[in-house]
């Protein structure tokens, strides 16, 4: 049965990678990318020759075109892996058109599990995580966000938000608009990273701290609303 690999890789710290994919990448003939420049940066990094790969970018711009392609060489006998600019591939990123094609072609994917921000973020904030409601990303448009936001502050669980680094600013506006200014929230901020911070403080201190340093970076942001 021929496979496609989905290989996890660091969001940050490139220690953070397993040795499996480190072995899946090093063997793979074919590597599905978001992006060209990262997945030549990352190879580089772990001394892997992107040289001796097809790589094969699998973006919106690209997917569809690529997809097809990809599925020939691996029904050729290539092997491939799929991975995204950084964490878990498929997580909010590119790659379910063209695992949906795999999968339509007899091609079975294979998960290797690794970094990613979600579970991290999670696990430091203390709060109790038995259950949890995970989100991601709401709409960059103003009306369709705040629809959005007027369903999800019914939802009585510790909320998890994902958002591009430019936008917290925008995001804590937007959530102090219907939840209180006390509602505790946990920023996980450039996890993995040389300046990783948890911030364990409430929306109306995490706008006072956005407009006092004005800080930009990858985050994970956490909301109690129980």
């Amino acid at each position: 049965m021929p496979f496609i690999f989905l290989v996890s890789t660091p969001i940050g710290n490139y220690k953070d990678i397993t040795l499996r994919a480190l072995e899946i990448l090093q063997g793979s003939d074919v590597i599905a990318c978001e992006e060209l420049k990262e997945a030549r940066r990352l190879l580089s990094h772990y001394k892997i020759n992107s040289g001796e790969k097809e790589i094969i970018e699998i973006n919106e711009h690209s997917e569809k075109d690529n997809a097809s392609l990809i599925v020939e060489k691996i029904l050729s006998g290539k092997i491939c892996s799929l991975i995204s600019d950084c964490g878990t591939p498929l997580f909010s990123d590119p790659g379910h058109y063209l695992l949906e094609l795999c999968i339509q072609n007899g091609i079975e994917p294979v998960s290797l599990p690794g970094a990613n921000s979600l579970l991290p973020a999670i696990i430091v904030s203390n709060m109790r995580i038995e259950k949890f409601y995970y989100y991601g990303w709401l709409s960059p448009k103003k009306e369709e966000r705040y629809k959005e936001l007027t369903k999800i502050k019914n939802i009585r669980e510790v909320i998890v938000f994902l958002e591009t680094p430019y936008r917290l600013k925008n995001l804590c506006e937007s959530l102090l608009k219907f939840f209180s200014e006390k509602t505790k929230i946990v920023l996980a901020y450039n996890l993995t990273m040389s300046d990783e911070k948890i911030y364990r403080i409430s929306l109306g201190e995490l706008k006072a701290l956005i407009d006092k340093k004005n800080i930009k970076g990858e985050f994970v942001l956490l909301l109690d609303n129980r």
